[in-house]
């Protein structure tokens, strides 16, 4: 039996161990939905780089580490801790959550409870489990990707907000995802947004961690907007380097709703993100931006799918990596016209930087089109900082490695504009220097 066997039979048996734990706690549909998960698992198992969707990217580090689940009764994290690592401009609007659980003690909000609801999952499960049964583990495709199995498999606590039909909510919806502990450990997040007719919201799930230990954070998010939404969901990943990361995003759209997905990853060892956006009804818009900055030896996988399911809908995708030390990145975009699907108008563009001789990316963008009243295009490139560029800032008084950090970051800049709030481009542009004088641009 090969390590990647081992891995996926010690992690069914930690599912099982749960399920004795919970037994008959949770509702028929949700008892279904991790069975479902389980299975789904031990037959995917650990992928692998014979499989075409995982060619470069090896998760033998994950494997090889005996992970454990995070324990329910958390380690204690203080409130000092919360506001240090959390945005302070979002501070006032704070959903708390430790290894994946609930704590509403470290959490706040000012949004008044008419507009907006944001429940724990465990909480629902207990008490209301009728209310996740219409959406939750509805748009994930389990059959397709293992680490969403077994997510699902081993589905506790999370966070479920709820935009009201009709709400606009001046204020984010902060989640704080806090990956906490000294050894190693397996978190599960959850996220469930629903956008109810004619809403407007932004979300912000916010990956960060706490302590020294080897961490693996196996997260899934599920969105719906319904018709006339309009969402915005900024997805922060900056736990330490000796964190492996795992997301997998599904969104489904209704007619004329928005929906615009923001990923920016900073930090991490092994990350890896997997998007799927379904334009399920007739004049839906979305777009999917995102920036990945690698340094040192991490790897940074990004794949995502654009499914133009109908007439009459527009997506957009823009994604920038930039690499630097030995670093490695991946992106592998796949937009679908289906044949119904006429009038679809689809751009996809993936540029890269190398900023390092040792950096590396593997760029794959594709368009699958099966339509042909539609307006496509898709392309990527990989490049070095301009020479003239570079020339004209020194000839401007710029020292070298002060033109260079300019430079960097003002290739980043067009996916941080795009950002929903001002507040939020500032923080994140900074945290974005920060990394790369830590890689030694700018330093």
């Amino acid at each position: 039996m090969n390590p990647l066997e081992l891995a996926r039979d010690r992690l069914l048996g930690q599912t099982a161990a749960f399920d004795r734990e919970v037994g008959d706690e949770d509702s028929r549909y949700l008892r279904s939905l991790r069975e479902e998960g389980r299975s789904h698992f031990a037959s995917l198992g650990f992928p692998h780089t014979r499989l075409e969707e995982w060619r470069y990217t090896n998760v033998g580090p994950i494997a090889a580490t005996d992970f454990q689940l995070a324990d329910r009764e958390h380690p204690p994290i203080p409130r000092t801790v919360v506001e240090e690592i959390a945005f302070p401009v979002f501070a006032c609007s704070l959903f708390v959550f430790a290894n994946g659980h609930f704590r509403p003690e470290l959490s706040s909000s000012p949004i008044l409870p008419g507009e907006l609801r944001v429940e724990s999952l465990a909480q629902l499960r207990s008490e209301n489990p009728e209310a996740l049964e219409p959406h939750l583990g509805r748009y994930t495709d389990q059959k397709s990707h293992s680490f969403a199995a077994l997510n699902t498999a081993l589905l506790d606590d999370g966070a479920v907000v709820t935009i009201p039909r009709g709400a606009r909510l001046e204020n984010p919806v902060h989640l704080v995802f806090i990956s906490n502990g000294e050894t190693a450990t397996l978190s599960q997040p959850r996220v469930l947004v629903v956008a109810e007719e004619n809403s407007r919201a932004v979300v912000i799930q916010d990956h960060v961690s706490v302590g020294d230990g080897v961490r693996f954070t196996n997260s899934v998010s599920e969105v719906v907007t319904r018709a006339e939404a309009d969402l915005d969901l900024v997805i922060l990943q900056r736990e330490s380097d000796r964190t492996h990361h795992v997301s997998n995003l599904s969104s489904q759209q209704q007619r004329n709703s928005r929906f615009r997905a923001h990923t920016v990853t900073l930090d991490g060892s092994l990350v890896r993100n997997d998007l799927g956006a379904l334009l399920a009804e007739e004049g839906a818009e979305c777009a999917l931006n995102g920036v990945f900055l690698g340094r040192g030896s991490q790897l940074i996988d990004n794949h995502t799918v654009v499914d133009h399911a109908v007439p009459h809908g527009t997506s957009r995708e823009l994604y920038k990596g930039i690499l630097c030390g030995k670093s490695k990145g991946v992106f592998r975009g796949r937009v679908i016209v289906r044949p119904d699907a006429q009038k679809t108008d689809a751009e996809q563009s993936n540029p890269n930087l190398l900023v390092a001789d040792g950096a590396e990316i593997n760029t794959k963008p594709q368009l699958e089109i099966y339509a042909d009243d539609v307006k496509c295009s898709h392309g990527s490139a990989i490049g070095r900082l301009d020479a003239d560029a570079l020339f004209y800032l020194r000839s401007r008084g710029i020292d070298e490695e002060r033109a260079r950090l300019v430079l960097t970051r003002g290739f980043a800049v067009e996916v941080l504009e795009q950002l929903p709030a001002p507040a939020l481009r500032d923080a994140t542009l900074a945290l974005l220097e920060e990394r790369l004088r830590d890689a030694g641009v700018g330093s």
